[in-house]
């Protein structure tokens, strides 16, 4: 190894990894946007077409994760612990992988009618992604603390609702559907969706340590 190799391995890389946060946000706030537009969408061929485009955005998310993980084992100098980086990457990743598992489940179970609730928690993914995005590119200044607290704090507030929300769905489908098989597809769909806003929580979590640690 060359001496421009070595010096290069302990200059800081913190626009290398700024750089994949803002495109790793960035693509899952398409994605949670796509979900939305999907969940929306009456018509099942239009739905499709939501669905190949979420599957598309999920790879590229994987792609992005793994570039993230290459630069953490190659870099001895980062701009946050190492740990934080890497839970911070795998819970954006987390995100991606339940939005997409929530999007095949309508597809492969064959879901005509997308409840209300189903609708109302991806809006609430979509605004605690939007918030996420927000938060990661204020990553880049500290300083920003007071605005990234107000953030964190919101998100937090997208996840309480979204547990009343899901257990209010759970509660209204144990009570009226009828159908064990048709209860089992919208309680797993419904499931999934909650869970994708507590990986939401999971990365505000993750980011307020990051503040704790360099304020």
């Amino acid at each position: 190894m060359n001496l421009n190799k070595i010096f290069s391995f302990f200059v800081p890389k913190d626009k290398v990894f700024f750089n994949l946060f803002d495109r790793a946000s960035t693509n899952l706030v398409e994605t949670a946007v796509a979900l939305k537009s999907m969940l929306n969408e009456p018509n099942k061929e239009v739905r499709s077409t939501y669905i190949k485009k979420i599957s598309d955005l999920e790879h590229v998310g994987d792609e992005l994760t793994h570039e993230l993980f290459t630069e953490l084992s190659s870099n001895f100098i980062t701009p946050f612990d190492r740990e934080d980086i890497h839970y911070l990457a795998t819970s954006l990743d987390d995100i991606n992988d339940y939005i997409f598992a929530s999007a095949k489940r309508v597809d492969l179970y064959n879901i005509d009618k997308v409840t209300a609730p189903m609708i109302r928690l991806s809006e609430l993914l979509e605004e605690s992604v939007m918030l996420i995005h927000k938060s990661i590119t204020l990553l880049k200044n500290l300083d920003n603390y007071t605005l990234l607290r107000e953030n964190l704090v919101k998100i937090n507030s997208l996840e309480n609702h979204a547990d009343d929300i899901f257990n209010l769905a759970i509660a209204d489908l144990f009570n009226h559907e009828k159908d064990a098989i048709n209860l089992i597809k919208h309680q797993e769909i419904l499931q999934h969706l909650e869970t994708a806003t507590d990986k939401c929580e999971d990365v505000a979590n993750v980011i307020e340590t990051i503040m704790i640690k360099n304020s």
